[in-house]
């Protein structure tokens, strides 16, 4: 998507105007006030596709480019200011504060009140509605008001715009987010193809039930009308053993469905204090909000195991974390997998909420051969000492305990310059990795 200085100019430009228009009116040098008109190039860009698809009435874009000003032209609303005051002065009636690191004016919903309706009290309340969390501006998470202390009026929050929209304005595109303590997830993707992973035919089939809810699910809501019938969304459940393929599946549906996959480890996610697990997670679905991602949420247990009777104040709240998730996973419109080593460590009142319950096994002998037959790169050479269907019968291994086999075998190949596997090498790994998960060999 490209993008057009000049457009954004040229908006600027205008709410220049409108602002100047409404100080003119507050200091007597004008009667009334008019909105001028507004000039707008209809091309490709990020600000020409967001008008497009909102078609925001003349005091949503006015709320929306007031916004804007500060990431793009740090002193916009000073100079206004100064420009009708160069006296200086303090002017409560204009509204905006001061930032921690910005020096400028940054707008308030007192600052959109002022300019929008001056004193007139039902246009104050008519753009303090706008900035209400029933307007699409805060239900498509683009704009809203920043919480103020308790006891100060709501409208001197300041305006908070959606540093995404910022970006995709500003250059066109969109970062993915990355881990930290405000976004607890991590962007997972693979090079892998759906005929790398080597699924029990049971499994493999449930998978392609999701994949028929992520192609049909917008005709199945909207054009059959189901919406009104059923809820948005699909959560899954993945269990089985580490190593099984539950994470490679979740990325191989984000690539071939063209979705990023965002995995949560929730064990990282769960804080001993008390409301911050619920903040950590209400970061993350708000970030998630209307991005049609897939969330993958692994180790799930640690926030979904087995409910306990209330005997302190620990159980309860743990109780109420879990209700909270609950509560965001089925609110939200995308996919979302959970995933467990084991079924049985999740309370069976959580696991009725899932569409999905998809069991990943310890590969079967027939299956184990079909990994180990593709594992090895071309430029490794496989002795004839090894029968690949014997190795399958004889170790029980996971597809990416296989994978680490795999890996040891090949390097120490590459190591002594042999390029060679043999029987002998292939079982001292195979060892190695039975004594690394405390199997009896």
């Amino acid at each position: 998507m490209k993008q057009n200085p000049t457009n954004i100019q040229l908006v600027l430009d205008w709410l220049k105007k409108v602002i100047d228009n409404r100080l003119d009116v507050h200091l007597g040098q004008a009667k009334e006030f008019e909105a001028g008109p507004f000039e707008f190039y209809n091309e490709d860009s990020g600000l020409a596709k967001f008008i497009a698809t909102h078609q925001p009435s003349f005091e949503e874009l006015v709320l929306f480019m007031l916004a804007l000003t500060p990431h793009l032209q740090p002193d916009y609303l000073g100079q206004i200011v100064s420009k009708h005051f160069p006296e200086g002065g303090d002017y409560p009636e204009f509204g905006g504060v001061k930032g921690t690191n910005h020096r400028s004016i940054l707008p308030t919903g007192e600052t959109a009140q002022f300019i929008l309706a001056g004193d007139d009290l039902e246009g104050r309340i008519e753009v303090q509605r706008i900035l209400s969390s029933e307007h699409w501006f805060a239900k498509k998470h683009i704009l809203w008001l920043e919480p103020v202390r308790e006891g100060e009026p709501v409208m001197s929050g300041r305006l908070v715009l959606d540093p995404e929209i910022v970006e995709q304005l500003t250059t066109g595109m969109i970062s993915k987010p990355r881990f930290s303590i405000d976004f607890p997830a991590e962007y997972i993707e693979t090079e892998m193809e759906w005929g790398d992973l080597v699924l029990h035919p049971n499994t493999l089939l449930q998978i392609r039930e999701i994949e028929n809810w992520i192609t049909h699910n917008d005709t199945l809501l909207h054009e059959w009308g189901m919406k009104k019938k059923i809820k948005p969304g699909y959560r899954a459940l993945f269990y089985g053993p580490p190593g099984t393929g539950k994470t490679l599946t979740a990325t191989l549906l984000g690539k071939y469905t063209g979705k990023d996959v965002f995995r949560i480890d929730l064990s990282r996610v769960v804080s001993k204090y008390i409301g911050e697990t619920e903040k950590n997670l209400s970061r993350l679905f708000d970030k998630a909000e209307n991005k049609d991602w897939i969330l993958f949420f692994d180790e799930a247990d640690a926030l979904f195991g087995k409910r306990t009777d209330i005997r302190d104040a620990h159980d309860k709240y743990a109780n109420q974390e879990a209700a909270y998730l609950l509560q965001r996973i089925e609110g939200y419109d995308g996919l979302v997998i959970l995933a467990t080593n084991q079924r049985g460590n999740i309370d069976d009142a959580f696991v009725r909420r899932f569409q999905n319950i998809i069991h990943f096994p310890m590969p079967r002998p027939e299956e184990r051969y079909e990994i180990w037959r593709k594992a090895f790169p071309p430029q490794i050479k496989i002795e004839e000492d090894i029968d690949w269907r014997q190795v399958s019968a004889r170790f029980e291994l996971a597809g990416a305990s296989i994978m680490n086999v795999t890996q040891y075998c090949s390097l120490e190949a590459l190591a002594d310059k042999s390029g060679v596997v043999g029987l002998k090498r292939l079982e001292s790994a195979i060892m190695r990795e039975y004594i690394k998960e405390g199997k009896v060999i």
